[in-house]
């Protein structure tokens, strides 16, 4: 798929027409193939003025870097994003997921959300600002990555481990999520990701004596495996405040009226934690992963034979540890749940990250949504999933989540991400890319 037109160099009025065009390359990640995806970012940059520097461990998984030059008063600033996404397999679309149809004032596709839309919205800004002559304080760089989905390996990791020499002097980035209207009552907040959950992956081993299968078999591995889940289903680990929650929650409790703003301050008290969320409804999902460490059950293997009951039982868990935690916390939280007949082991030791966050940047990005939306409340978020910020995060680059959107009432953003349906309304996408804009303008 090539170009649309030829006057896609002035693609940034439009950044919706540009999300369209990267929706409609199937880049479902396995296996990626983002190579036609960024050869189209590519060929639309240089068409703008710019020079590029295209990187890859895999030719078919390319990454693009490029920069709109700075006056050099303020370090360099980078902006990056993704553009492959996850699968589209046994979802029932409404409209096909790479179609990229406009229906109803949304923009519907695999990736609207996650995060092509993003990725479009920074596009958008940069040719901007290159086509109006913008001499910002600080270089831009942008960033258009492959394999965030699949853990980074071809993409950010990549770069950060073989060309770190690209990101010198960088030291604040934009990426996922962040910038977009969640509505609480009246109230219109903005969440600006300040911080992420970091990967625990393990394994659990559970064991008992194996056998034929018309052998009764009471405490086997099974058993114990079912014993295993149950325990996880209904035991959290334990409470904890960190900082960057702590801010998000006082916020939310400074601006909502009585008794509402009450209850979330209560939330700051373990003591109360978890009987809270129990009053919070959907809520609680969305701050329930922000207050504790988390660990799912996610892969179960075990038995070979219909008729042989196993002696062994393997379980994969999908852990998530708070700011300021290790992968040793987990497994000392968890053992406390689970007893110690388990076996367990990590699978992949990842290091704590700082309980606390560089701010340096969170007012401009603050002032930036307040000006683009008078009763925007902007606070500072946790996000309970990871992102390539962890990986950015090795060269002492604190990323903030800001793809701003201005989202209606009713619209679940977290939701929508990843399922069935995934899109995003044309007026935020407008919205988000003179966001990006604006911040370029204001960076110092």
């Amino acid at each position: 798929m090539g170009l649309q037109s030829t006057s896609e160099i002035s693609i940034y009025n439009n950044p919706s027409e540009l999300l369209q065009n990267l929706v409609r390359y199937d880049t479902t990640n396995p296996p990626g193939n983002e190579e036609e995806c960024i050869a189209y970012i590519n060929d639309l940059l240089l068409r703008a003025g710019f020079e590029t520097t295209l990187l890859a461990k895999d030719p078919n998984r390319p990454n693009l870097l490029t920069r709109l030059k700075g006056r050099g008063s303020a370090p360099p600033l980078l902006m990056y994003g993704h553009v492959d996404v996850v699968t589209t397999a046994n979802q029932e679309w409404k409209y096909p997921p790479f179609e990229a149809k406009v229906v109803d004032g949304f923009v519907w596709g695999r990736g609207a959300l996650d995060m092509k839309g993003g990725v479009a919205m920074m596009l958008a800004a940069i040719m901007r600002a290159k086509e109006e002559g913008m001499a910002p304080a600080g270089d831009i760089m942008l960033a258009i990555l492959c394999d965030e989905e699949s853990g980074s390996e071809y993409g950010a990791r990549y770069l950060v481990d073989k060309h770190p020499e690209q990101f010198s002097g960088i030291k604040y980035a934009i990426g996922e999520f962040g910038g977009y209207t969640a509505h609480v009552g009246s109230k219109k907040f903005y969440p600006i990701q300040i911080a992420e959950k970091q990967p625990c992956r393990m394994k659990a081993i559970v064991r008992g004596p194996g056998g034929h299968g018309a052998r009764p078999m009471r405490g086997g591995a099974m058993a114990k495996l079912a014993e295993l889940l149950f325990r996880l289903d209904k035991h959290r680990l334990p409470v904890h405040i960190t900082p960057v929650t702590r801010q998000m929650i006082e916020i939310f409790a400074s601006n909502l009226p009585f008794p509402k703003g009450l209850i979330f301050r209560q939330l700051l008290n373990p003591s109360l934690t978890n009987s809270i969320l129990k009053l919070l409804g959907d809520l609680s999902q969305y701050l329930d992963p922000l207050l504790h460490n988390t660990v799912n059950a996610t892969i179960v293997r075990g038995g070979e034979k219909l008729n042989v009951i196993p002696s062994e039982v393997i379980v994969d868990l999908d852990g998530r540890l708070l700011p300021g935690f290790s992968p040793d916390h987990m497994l000392a939280e968890l053992r406390k749940i689970i007893g110690d007949e388990v076996e367990l082991e990590l699978l992949r030791r990842a290091p704590a990250t700082p309980a606390e966050t560089d701010m340096g940047l969170f007012s401009t990005l603050a002032a930036v949504l307040q000006d683009a939306d008078p009763d925007a409340i902007p606070m500072p978020l946790l996000l309970p999933g990871f992102t390539d910020g962890r990986v950015f995060a090795n060269l002492g680059i604190q990323t903030y989540g800001f793809t701003p959107m201005k989202l209606p009432v009713g619209f679940n953003f977290f939701e929508t991400i990843h399922a069935a349906d995934e899109r995003i309304p044309v007026e935020a996408m407008d919205f988000g890319a003179n966001a990006v804009y604006e911040l370029m303008r204001r960076y110092r």
